[in-house]
């Protein structure tokens, strides 16, 4: 076990590369360091995952600060950690992933209602809240008043931002906006070298607070269709997973498109390449055709289409065609 999970570390350590260098640095520490290995030996298997135990060790209060002192702290806080870790999850909320939410959004007609799945605490249920900074080749487009900024590279830009009339949110433990050891663990759960993912999450938390959106402790197919019975009929219901796929089992991934056609709903996802079967087979089916990115890493579809590719936190979006198709919407 103890090599399965250094190759976890090893592949986490590339996965990384362009997100966190202080986390890669941490990554390989780990791999070669058979104290921290042995440590991750006392938890199950899903609690040694390496974004967990960062954002775990920093809710303990380990530092930012170079491998051989970091561990040292992780160490001294061994007994806390395995206690910590298994009732704890990867729950990083990100408000960037808005940009391709808003840019799928804008081709269904609304209104909309909108549900979440692993929706955290709730900050990508409020996307037309926020302020949107797009540079595309025809110039930069700026959409909304709100805060947090959200800048993004596009090919092109939504026309404006959704009319959302009903939302909620599906995650297995709810976090609440308001509650001060939540915002905590949400902060923990960021690259320490990302200060600007910082401030966005805290301005992002400031606009939800004082009416935040509705989010429901379930399990998230399982819950689905019982909150999607709640959505307004007069509103197309939409249901939205912004890099929450690769949490669920297999057999949830193979089926939730599926799950979401079936109740008449739209799927909006933004996901690893790999992440959904039915979206992996058609962004290969793009490449074979001499479209798409090769090297994508997370890819925008509406109802299992492609739309475009781009970086894992919603910053940088390459249309799936040699440009977003515009004539497609509805």
């Amino acid at each position: 076990m103890i090599e399965q999970t250094r190759e976890w570390y090893r592949r986490a350590e590339r996965e990384l590369a362009a997100t966190s260098a202080r986390q890669v640095e941490w990554c390989a520490g780990v791999a070669d360091d058979p104290r921290m290995l042995d440590l991750l030996e006392r938890v199950p298997r899903p609690a040694r995952q390496p974004s967990l135990l960062f954002a775990v060790a920093a809710f303990l209060g380990a530092p930012d600060a170079p491998y051989a002192e970091w561990a040292d702290a992780v160490l001294a806080r061994a007994e806390s950690l395995v206690a910590e870790l298994p009732g704890r999850r990867v729950q990083t909320n990100e408000p960037g992933r808005c940009v391709p939410l808003v840019m799928a959004l804008d081709r269904i007609p609304g209104p909309l209602a909108l549900i979440e799945l692993g929706a955290s605490a709730g900050l990508c249920l409020i996307p037309e809240r926020y302020r949107y900074r797009i540079r595309t080749p025809r110039g930069v487009v700026e959409l909304g008043d709100g805060s947090p900024v959200l800048e993004a590279e596009a090919d092109a830009a939504p026309r404006a931002l959704p009319e959302i009339v009903w939302r909620r949110g599906i995650d297995l433990a709810p976090l609440d906006v308001r509650d001060v050891e939540a915002v905590r663990w949400l902060e923990c759960s960021l690259p320490p070298d990302r200060p600007e993912r910082r401030a966005r999450l805290r301005a992002a938390l400031a606009t939800a607070a004082p009416d935040a959106p509705a989010v429901v402790a379930g399990d998230a197919l399982a819950t689905l269709p019982e909150l999607a019975a709640r959505a307004p009929a007069d509103a197309t219901l939409v249901v939205v997973s912004l890099g929450t796929a690769v949490y669920l089992a297999p057999d949830d991934r193979a089926r939730m498109l599926g799950a979401i056609a079936a109740l008449g709903a739209r799927a909006v996802t933004f996901e690893a390449r790999s992440a959904l079967p039915t979206v992996a087979h058609r962004w290969d089916e793009l490449l074979a055709q001499g479209a798409g990115d090769p090297d994508a890493g997370f890819v925008l579809a509406l109802d299992g289409e492609p739309l475009a590719s781009g970086s894992p936190h919603g910053d940088r979006l390459h249309s799936a065609e040699s440009r977003l198709d515009r004539g497609s919407r509805g």
